[in-house]
């Protein structure tokens, strides 16, 4: 391995630490809590340090949100192939998607809440941000309905979600009854 090889190792494993803690931290005590000091004394290097992989807060909560958006396609994929029928397909994914919400707030803030500098629904959106909405138009589109375009059926679908997870987490809806919505959801949105 060459020397040239080995740093850009090492650095890539400084930018991974960085994002890996800022997520850790901001999962612990909230995207406040995530400075650029706080950041360095955990990971144990120089400030400047940071400021050479990321030009500030700004950019690492958009590093959180792409590393969120791959893991939540994942979680969609995975529940949606497990599923034999296009509803348990719907059904699964909607469930999934909350779950992610749920078990990773402030990584759903960074990707849906939080100014992350990134483009959503452009020419320069990045790469796992349009494959998190493949991830839901994949079983999505398939239950839009005659003459209703998948892409906007996938968004409204979208909204709806990205509404119970927020007002769920929020406290404005009552605890216990997600797959109730989600049923409800699937029944009156999808064609199924």
């Amino acid at each position: 391995m060459s020397v040239q090889e080995r740093k850009e190792r090492e650095r890539a494993g400084r930018q991974r630490l960085i994002v890996a803690t800022a997520r850790e931290l901001a999962e612990e005590q909230g995207w406040d809590a995530v400075t650029t000091r706080r950041l360095a004394e955990r990971i144990e290097y120089s400030q400047p340090v940071l400021y050479s992989h990321f030009r500030g807060k700004r950019e690492i909560i958009g590093a959180v949100a792409l590393e969120g958006a791959t893991e939540m396609a994942a979680a969609v994929r995975a529940a949606a192939s497990a599923a034999a029928t296009p509803r348990a397909r719907v059904t699964a994914l909607a469930l999934a998607y909350l779950d992610f919400a749920e078990r990773h707030p402030a990584v759903y803030d960074a990707m849906f809440q939080l100014d992350g500098g990134l483009a959503f629904a452009q020419e320069d959106t990045p790469e796992p941000l349009k494959d998190a909405f493949a991830a839901l138009l994949e079983s999505l589109g398939e239950v839009a309905g005659d003459g209703v375009h998948p892409a906007l059926f996938t968004e409204v679908f979208w909204a709806a979600l990205h509404g119970l997870a927020t007002l769920t987490r929020a406290g404005r809806l009552p605890p216990g009854d997600a797959e109730r919505r989600v049923e409800l959801l699937v029944d009156r949105l999808a064609v199924v």
